[in-house]
């Protein structure tokens, strides 16, 4: 089949070979793969062209954003910066108006009221003196009185703690030691008398107990204690047993009045049980004042001290805790409103409220 074209602008036909239709062919093909490929480029230009411009405004953004938190941190900086300053000055100001103050006053002192001072200096020189003359006075009585407030709280505690038991002050001025305790079991049968003799002076004295132990034969008592402040220097932990008595600080009273009344008590149930071992008042004096009775009171009295001391040691570890955490807690509280209040004075009321800083800053300003 022959291949014939139409000349374009004189309409003539004219035959082609095969071979010419082929390279037509081709450069149709060549010229249609061009502009495909014109258009392709084009629209990946296009595409590129608007992603490096969405890239570009992401990246201005951040920019800003940067920008943004860092004029933040230098405004809170500078507030900071001029909190301190602030506060320093108004306190450089205020100690210059105290010491203003200070020797206005002292000038003023000075120069209107010296014949008041040098007036009042002799008013207290003369009260100093009448008190000194007082004290001179009533010192010959002080002594005593302090004695009697001592037995007299003796006294009450002994009732209070043993109320089935008899006990009897002695009468002022009468011999014999300062109160008598006649132990009683629970059913009312007599063991045994503590004597009791209480001291409140500066200084210890030996005679004390000679005078004691004679007060004990002459009633016929069992056990006799001296309750004082000021121990003999061979009684260094408090209490103990020294020449025929035993001698104990008011803090260990307790613990030892209720040994001392529970052996009176267990010796005169052992006499009861064992009859033929010699009169109650032999059995209780061998035994109270044997070496085993004392090993075992002061036993239980370290016992006590180790509590105490243990007890106290607690006590000032978990207060010194709760006081740092509380600290803490309160250090943590404040300065998280101060970085709040800080980016609040920057941001305004945009800023969103957080629970609980809203109530410290009304406690602050009330």
């Amino acid at each position: 089949m022959e291949n014939i074209i139409k000349c374009p602008k004189c309409g003539e036909v004219i035959e082609i070979t095969e071979a010419l239709s082929q390279s037509i062919k081709i450069d149709l093909e060549k010229e249609l793969s061009e502009k495909i490929k014109q258009k392709y480029t084009e629209e990946v230009k296009t595409k590129t062209h608007l992603l490096e411009e969405e890239l570009k405004l992401k990246n201005q953004k951040l920019e800003e954003s940067r920008e943004a938190e860092l004029r933040i941190r230098q405004e809170k900086l500078k507030l900071e910066d001029d909190k301190k300053s602030f506060e320093l000055e108004k306190q450089r100001q205020l100690d210059e108006e105290r010491n203003k103050i200070r020797k206005q006053t002292l000038l003023e002192a000075n120069d209107s009221h010296r014949l008041e001072d040098k007036a009042k200096d002799k008013r207290i020189n003369d009260l100093l003196n009448a008190l000194d003359e007082a004290k001179r006075k009533g010192g010959q009585g002080s002594q005593q009185l302090q004695g009697e407030v001592l037995e007299l709280d003796l006294e009450e505690y002994l009732k209070s703690t043993f109320s089935q038991d008899d006990i009897n002050p002695v009468g002022k001025g009468v011999r014999g030691a300062d109160i008598s305790q006649t132990v009683r079991t629970s059913l009312g049968t007599v063991c045994g008398i503590i004597l009791w003799e209480s001291k409140r002076t500066k200084d210890w004295k030996d005679e004390w107990t000679t005078k004691l132990k004679d007060d004990l034969r002459a009633s016929k008592a069992n056990i006799p204690v001296i309750v004082t402040q000021v121990l003999p220097k061979a009684l260094k932990s408090g209490f103990g047993y020294y020449e025929g008595v035993w001698v104990t600080d008011p803090k260990y009273l307790q613990p030892l009045a209720e040994i001392l009344r529970k052996n009176i008590i267990d010796v005169a149930r052992e006499k009861h049980n064992s009859k033929d071992r010699g009169t109650k008042a032999d059995i209780v004096y061998r035994y109270l004042t044997s070496d085993a009775f004392v090993q075992q009171i002061q036993s239980i009295i370290e016992v006590h001290q180790n509590m105490q001391v243990q007890i106290q040691k607690e006590r000032a570890a978990y207060e010194k805790l709760w006081k740092e955490r509380e600290a803490q807690a309160e250090r943590i509280l404040i300065s998280t409103a101060g970085i709040y209040g800080s980016i609040q004075g920057i941001a305004g009321q945009s800023l969103p409220t957080v629970k609980g800083l809203d109530l410290l800053e009304a406690s602050e300003l009330s």
